[in-house]
């Protein structure tokens, strides 16, 4: 992976991670949220963000860090179809 690759990555992460750090400990956030804080446009060019959000939330699921949820249930990265939420791992 490029080292630009990777720097966007890391972005998307913190960006997730610094969302939840600012709600209450049991909050979920919207991988929209994070594609949202991360980019720098004011137009809706945040959209080409989600896929690559989506793949920091299961990378921070894999570490430990959060979970994705349906429904208010963890599901399994995997698992996932239609819309998610994101949420420090309990």
């Amino acid at each position: 992976m490029t080292g630009n690759g990777q720097q966007q990555d890391q972005r998307l992460e913190q960006a997730i991670l610094e969302l939840l750090d600012e709600r209450a400990p049991t909050a979920t956030i919207c991988p929209s949220d994070a594609a949202r804080a991360a980019y720098d446009g004011e137009d809706d060019g945040w959209r080409a963000l989600m896929e690559p959000v989506r793949r920091a939330a299961r990378r921070l699921v894999a570490a430990g860090k959060v979970e994705i949820t349906q429904g208010g249930r963890p599901v399994g990265p995997d698992e996932v179809r239609g819309p998610t939420r994101i949420r420090r791992l309990r």
